[in-house]
């Protein structure tokens, strides 16, 4: 156990095998080929040995045999070289002879972040391949990585959302070891890191925490049974998150977390934890100097999530804004059906871009009932991670299918400059920034049939409100559903794409002209044409008809106008209040215009 902060859990002397079973009759640990050897318990529901096990210098297998039943895997197991169902093996992160002692990061707010899943991401999806791609992303200008969660499934490939083994890196993505060289390689290059976790429900094949304590309570959700977070013996349970959370942040080097669906995680604690869990990000990077920024999934658009802890909130660092995704591509797609409804017209992107939330307390149809609240006033949108594609909103439509599958070149290159030049952290989903053709469906490996099937039948019933044929579904548990997700790297030699790619080069460069908080202002949509400035930068998008030709062929291309009531900084008028036109510093044929 590697230690921070003194709690019980990490106390242990070393190989005296700790476990929480509070209920547990007998806990013994099955070492391989060395026996089982019966543990004793000790205070708060652990059970050890009551004298390190001698042994060599080599890693040992083992699992935990509670009341005759196992062996199990530990539930802080560092490394599963067999898979979730076999013995855990040890693993100490002090094995790493890092080379980042001279890294500091400072907060990923307003940085550009670069989503990724490993195993589609490269041919070999490997973290080991992924390192011989980084150059490129250097290249991009990219400030960070986000990995979907690497924490060890069953099966071969999947999202990373079934985890639950919460510490161990997914073997076939090359194990800890591996990991550890990613991350050094990262810095080494001027890349910080972020990794998704999922504390909010484990997945259904290798959870064997209940077989141990109350890991699980009895509410749930989506996805499965609510973790136990404010019920009777809880305190564990939250430990066990918090001491994961330290794992990553600490003993792996990285440099952020983004937590998955917050809105999932039920606790009416009087420290809800992800107030916990900004206290401790909050002390780990005091003494590392990493950034620990802490990013939220969240679709509860609640501004008590990026609040500061002395203002009652709970003091993350960012959270997801699915509405700027959703206005964004509406306008540019014309898709409103399910969730889309709301979002039908140009005042969605405009609110959203003054706002920075569309459903600020406003009815949404598709929840039937009011939702949001409006941010703070001095709350930079810089909060907010914005993106115009990313794993859910392409993985969770019927066939997958990117941007690329609707939009034409000029309408790809508006999103890029909405995203990249808004006023919002930006993400980019991986080879969005060359407009990759592979689709990203759901795909997954389960190798119980019970499992499989539960899978395909339950995919086809959450396409149902969008009103997506269930025809077109891919199977989630054919090989070549997965292996289509796949990046085809040599598309980069094509010539649209290497134009595309070049585009968002050239707005990366420009962002980093713009002060990271700078708000939007003169944000209008007139014609078609959706302009706003932003830090010296006037940036005029053409979202539906003839494209800025026409609109400065009629005149109205130096028009700076916006609806009644538009926010601060913006210039009123009828759509015929002429302004002196700036110099075009970038443009992308009659779909984008950046002027100075």
């Amino acid at each position: 156990m590697t230690a921070d902060g003194g709690d019980m859990a990490r106390t242990f002397p070393a190989r005296t095998f700790p476990v929480w079973a509070p209920d547990a009759e007998s806990v013994s640990v099955e070492i391989g080929g060395r026996g089982r050897h019966a543990l004793h318990r000790v205070d708060g529901g652990w059970w050890r040995l009551p004298t390190s096990f001698e042994a060599g210098e080599d890693a040992l297998d083992y699992g935990f045999v509670v009341d005759g039943a196992g062996p199990y895997p530990d539930p802080r197991s560092r490394r599963q070289p067999d898979g979730v169902h076999s013995l855990s093996r040890e693993w100490s992160p002090a094995g790493h002879a890092w080379r980042d002692d001279g890294w500091r990061s400072e907060s990923l707010v307003g940085r550009v972040i670069y989503e990724l899943h490993l195993g589609t991401f490269t041919p070999e999806g490997t973290l080991d391949a992924a390192i011989d791609r980084l150059d490129r992303l250097v290249g991009l200008g990219v400030d960070a990585v986000e990995l979907l969660p690497v924490n060890a499934f069953n099966g071969t490939h999947g999202w990373g959302y079934d985890g639950v083994l919460w510490f161990a890196v997914h073997e076939p993505y090359g194990g800890p070891d591996a990991y550890q060289r990613f991350v050094d390689a990262c810095h080494g290059r001027g890349i910080a890191v972020i990794q998704d976790v999922v504390y909010n429900h484990l997945g259904p094949s290798g959870n064997y925490l209940p077989v141990y304590g109350p890991y699980l309570s009895d509410g749930r959700t989506t996805w499965g049974a609510s973790v136990n977070l404010d019920g009777p013996r809880s305190d564990e349970v939250r430990r066990l998150i918090l001491d994961d959370a330290a794992f990553w942040l600490d003993d792996m080097h990285v440099d952020g977390l983004r937590l998955d669906a917050v809105h999932a995680l039920h606790d009416t604690s009087a420290e809800h934890i992800l107030e916990s869990l900004a206290r401790r990000s909050a002390g780990i990077r005091e003494r590392t100097g990493r950034a620990a920024t802490l990013i939220a999934e969240s679709d509860l658009n609640d501004p008590r999530l990026i609040r500061e802890r002395r203002r009652h909130g709970y003091g993350l660092d960012a959270q997801w804004d699915d509405d700027v995704h959703h206005a964004v591509h509406v306008n540019l797609t014309g898709e409103t059906s399910g969730y889309y409804a709301d979002f039908a017209g140009p005042e969605s992107l405009v609110t959203v871009f003054e706002r920075g939330f569309f459903h600020d307390g406003r009815y949404s149809s598709f929840r039937e009932r009011h939702h949001g609240r409006p941010l703070d006033a001095e709350m930079p949108f810089t909060r907010l991670v914005a993106f115009s594609q990313d794993h859910d909103q392409i993985g969770n439509r019927a066939k997958g299918d990117r941007l690329t599958a609707t939009l034409d070149d000029g309408a790809l290159a508006v999103a890029a400059a909405l995203v990249l030049l808004g006023p919002f952290t930006p993400m980019l989903f991986m080879g969005e920034e060359w407009g990759a053709t592979t689709p990203w469906p759901f795909f997954s490996s389960h190798r119980e049939p019970e499992l499989a099937e539960a899978t395909r039948t339950g995919r086809i019933a959450e396409f149902a409100r969008m009103g997506w044929d269930p025809a077109v579904v891919p199977d989630p548990q054919d090989p070549a559903t997965f292996e289509s997700a796949q990046l085809r790297w040599a598309e980069l030699d094509e010539p649209g794409h290497a134009r595309l790619l070049s585009w968002y080069r050239r707005l990366i460069e420009l962002r980093s002209e713009i002060p990271a908080e700078a708000r939007a202002t003169a944000v209008s949509c007139v014609d078609g044409v959706f302009r706003f400035t932003r830090g010296g930068l006037r940036v005029e998008t053409a979202l539906a008809g003839e494209g800025l030709a026409a609109a400065v062929s009629s005149g109205s291309g130096t028009a700076a106008s916006t609806r009644a009531g538009a926010g601060s900084g913006a210039e009123s008028g009828s759509g015929t209040a002429s302004r002196q036109p700036g110099v075009v510093i970038a443009a992308f044929g009659d779909a984008v215009r950046v002027s100075r």
